[in-house]
């Protein structure tokens, strides 16, 4: 057995709240959202596309946002993304530069509180 890679990545979100994640990660962050296979519409959520890989955002009735575990994503235009969150009212924290030589990141939060955290492409 080898692994060839990570399929996809699950993040918790409230019931009846797939338009304010649209809003997010659509919206905002630039994901295109896929169709969900029929058999899984019923639960709730949405899957988005997040380049080679999909997040999936599943509906947890029991909800309590992830502070510290996270989905780290590669991205381009890493700065202005930055500042894309920050004009949508999102809170930016950068890392500190030393703590991994040679790669600049930061941490925001989604709408409900989810850590994410985003790693400029080299």
């Amino acid at each position: 057995m080898t692994f060839v890679a990570i399929d996809h990545v699950q993040v918790a979100i409230p019931p009846q709240s797939e338009d304010q994640s649209r809003a997010f990660f659509v919206d905002i962050l630039g994901m295109r959202e896929i169709e969900k296979p029929e058999a899984l519409k019923p639960r709730g959520g949405i899957w988005l596309s997040a380049g080679a890989q999909e997040l999936h955002l599943g509906v947890d009735k029991g909800f309590q946002p992830a502070r510290k575990a996270h989905p780290a994503f590669r991205v381009t235009r890493f700065d202005a993304l930055a500042e894309r969150l920050v004009a949508a009212g999102s809170d930016v924290t950068w890392a500190d530069a030393g703590e991994i030589p040679g790669r600049r990141r930061f941490f925001a939060s989604d709408v409900f509180g989810n850590r994410l955290e985003f790693v400029e492409e080299r």
